[in-house]
């Protein structure tokens, strides 16, 4: 089951894009981590504030979700020689961690999924679609993504809700750059025709 919190939730800016340079100086603290722990300790304080809000966006628990979080940057730091660049933040890979402690943790405490959506979020989803911003449309729209699966509704909180590369969400995904586009396209469309409909 699904929560939709409709509300001026955190302001999220476009701060998961990096340039090559800052991936690669990244990665040296990734390799640096893989002989000696120690090195971790940058990468933990460089994202854990970004898996917080993100494992915290989606169960609307805190103290759950620092015990989430904590979990994610455990798994990393024990798994972190699995780890392969793959030119994208090391964020991304953190992600997926979560993203499955996440899933994990419902199964675990059978507690519903939460998404906390800011109306300038909802309106961007408007605007790609080339719709009048209405009140009215503002409601449909936060109802049917609260109805999509799971997979979609991941789709658009990464690309519209955190403001994601196609890359990235890719790499989060374990999908292509263009399959991700192309998912994207196909739920927006899916979201279009309903609410066209009612």
């Amino acid at each position: 089951m699904l929560t939709l919190n409709s509300s001026e939730y955190m302001q999220t800016q476009s701060r998961y894009h990096k340039t090559k340079d800052q991936l690669l100086e990244e990665n040296s603290y990734v390799e640096a981590s893989k002989t000696n722990p120690a090195k971790f300790e940058y990468l933990y304080n460089k994202y854990h504030e970004q898996i917080f809000r993100y494992v915290h966006q989606r169960m609307d628990d805190k103290d759950l979700a620092f015990d989430v979080t904590s979990q994610v940057f455990m798994k990393a730091l024990t798994n972190i020689h699995k780890y392969q660049f793959r030119g994208v933040p090391f964020a991304s890979w953190l992600y997926r961690i979560a993203k499955s402690e996440v899933y994990q943790s419902f199964k675990e405490s059978n507690k519903t999924r939460t998404v906390n959506i800011e109306t300038t979020q909802v309106y961007d989803i408007i605007e790609e679609l080339d719709e009048d911003r209405t009140e009215e449309l503002r409601e449909q729209v936060i109802e049917l993504i609260g109805d999509l699966p799971d997979k979609d509704l991941q789709l658009i909180e990464m690309r519209y809700f955190e403001k994601r590369s196609y890359k990235e969400i890719g790499e989060i995904l374990e999908m292509t750059e263009n399959n991700a586009k192309v998912r994207a396209y196909r739920i927006l469309k899916k979201l279009q025709k309903q609410f066209r409909m009612e």
